[in-house]
């Protein structure tokens, strides 16, 4: 299992930018499809986006299309997730999740049951 660290979180005001990190501990890295999912209060945890192990392929839920972008930097063990345009609706605690596969250019993982490594989570709070 890989050790995830989120960082990155903040409060901002609508219509600001952040950008989230997620630092992944081992040599492995480039072995695991990663994706960044959120939860706010009362509600379930929901797929945000995700990429290949490569970076040539990325999916993103309709809610953040256009607004947010995810990458990797396999060579510093990192993924992030550039967040424009934030709404106050994008308020949640972001969590960054790894998978292993053998798949290296496709991304198609959206469930939350799919991942097996978790961070703990970095809070984002948009105000209006």
């Amino acid at each position: 299992q890989v050790q995830l660290i989120e960082s990155g979180g903040g409060l901002v005001q609508a219509g600001d930018s952040l950008k989230l990190s997620c630092a992944a501990s081992g040599r492995t890295f480039s072995s695991y499809a990663m994706g960044w999912f959120r939860q706010a209060p009362g509600k379930e945890r929901e797929f945000v986006a995700g990429i290949s192990r490569s970076g040539g392929s990325t999916l993103y839920a309709d809610s953040v299309k256009g607004r947010f972008t995810i990458s990797r930097d396999n060579a510093k063990n990192t993924v992030y997730l550039q967040m424009n345009s934030l709404k106050p609706e994008d308020t949640a605690v972001y969590y960054c999740a790894a998978q292993r596969t053998v798949i290296l250019d496709s991304y198609y993982y959206q469930s939350a049951s799919d991942f097996g490594s978790w961070g703990q989570g970095t809070p984002v709070t948009v105000s209006s």
